[in-house]
């Protein structure tokens, strides 16, 4: 889970998700939230449902605390560009100290203690929770995902590195064959139109099982086109994550949520449902804090684009596919880089 080693320390008394703590109540001023000393949430994890929850409590004025073990965000969605076209990596790494100033903690979080509400960090300091949110988001390897502890500028070198290292490189073998492995080999193919790319996957179909057959039919078609040997056959692979109910509520504890990546949720791992989970939590803590019922999370129909370099892509939008013209629209040119810039509230560089 994004580098963080959880260690739960004992729990308290099981809590029932309708029961409420003691606490004074908050009362609304104009879009914000009057709270006491009593309220601080807590935000383990800074990828894309970390920032959005973030954001959203900022807006609302509730004390908070977002840790990462980095000093900036990742905008992983645009990493494999990142690894293939130079200069694009400084794109996709945004400071957390401009955006969330003193409510940002550069740490690593070593474990929790449920008895005494306190997330403790790898440098011995204890912070205090009233509401806990859970985005650890999922790991991997690089260029895909980014969890070492190294500075942005670091990370941005290492991308320009491999970006040297795909120049020279002939022959380039991509090992696993969903969204993550069929958008880089395009990226690469896309690029890099010369070389060699051979794709590695353990299951006869390409990308995410959820998809339509038909956009993966077209990823296969794409693929091809673009003269990406596949090399496929059947494998089976499992799955860890923190077990949630319909509030996303970690399974025990009305306190602590789970979103993004590390949520148990039947629906693929995207940043877009991650910042939905966002919604729904930030929403839930506001009607916990306000003793109004709290809202359900229901995944909905898919929404899933594929990037397949920056002039291609498919996909489908509720269901239903869409091609070529509209993901190039509204994914492939720049990956969603400028709108997490936004939400970030910074400029992105040239």
């Amino acid at each position: 889970m994004r580098g963080h080693s959880l260690g739960f320390l004992p729990r308290p008394p099981r809590v029932c998700s309708g029961a409420r703590r003691e606490a004074a109540l908050p009362s609304r001023m104009g879009s914000k939230l009057s709270v006491d000393d009593s309220v601080r949430v807590v935000i383990v994890g800074g990828g894309f449902g970390g920032i959005a929850a973030a954001r959203q409590l900022k807006s609302w004025g509730i004390p908070f605390v977002l840790v990462d073990m980095r000093d900036a965000f990742h905008h992983n969605v645009g990493a494999l560009r990142a690894s293939v076209e130079s200069g694009f990596a400084k794109k996709t790494f945004i400071s957390y100290f401009v955006t969330f100033v003193e409510s940002f903690r550069q740490a690593k979080v070593v474990g929790i203690d449920l008895l005494r509400q306190k997330v403790l960090l790898n440098d011995n300091e204890e912070l205090f929770y009233s509401h806990l949110i859970l985005a650890t988001g999922s790991d991997g390897p690089f260029p895909g995902k980014f969890n070492q502890i190294i500075d942005m500028e670091t990370a941005i070198q290492m991308y320009e590195d491999m970006v040297k290292e795909l120049q020279k490189s002939p022959r380039i073998v991509i090992v696993g064959g969903g969204a993550a492995g069929v958008e880089m080999a395009a990226e690469i193919k896309t690029e890099y139109p010369a070389k060699e790319v051979t794709l590695i996957h353990s299951k006869i179909a390409l990308a995410d099982v959820e998809l339509l057959p038909s956009v993966r039919q077209v990823v296969k078609e794409i693929l091809l086109r673009k003269e990406v040997n596949l090399l496929l056959r059947d494998k089976l692979a499992g799955n860890g994550a923190l077990k949630v109910n319909q509030y996303l509520q970690v399974e025990g504890y009305d306190n602590i949520y789970a979103i993004g990546d590390c949520a148990d949720v039947k629906e693929p791992k995207m940043a877009y449902h991650a910042g939905l989970h966002a919604n729904i939590v930030v929403t839930n803590i506001i009607n916990s804090l306000t003793q109004k019922p709290l809202k359900t999370y229901q995944p909905g129909s898919l929404t899933f684009l594929l990037s397949m370099g920056r002039n291609d892509g498919v996909g489908q939008i509720n269901g239903c596919y869409v091609g070529r013209l509209l993901v190039t629209i509204a994914k492939s040119r720049d990956l969603f880089v400028s709108k997490s810039w936004e939400t970030m509230g910074q400029t992105m560089p040239c």
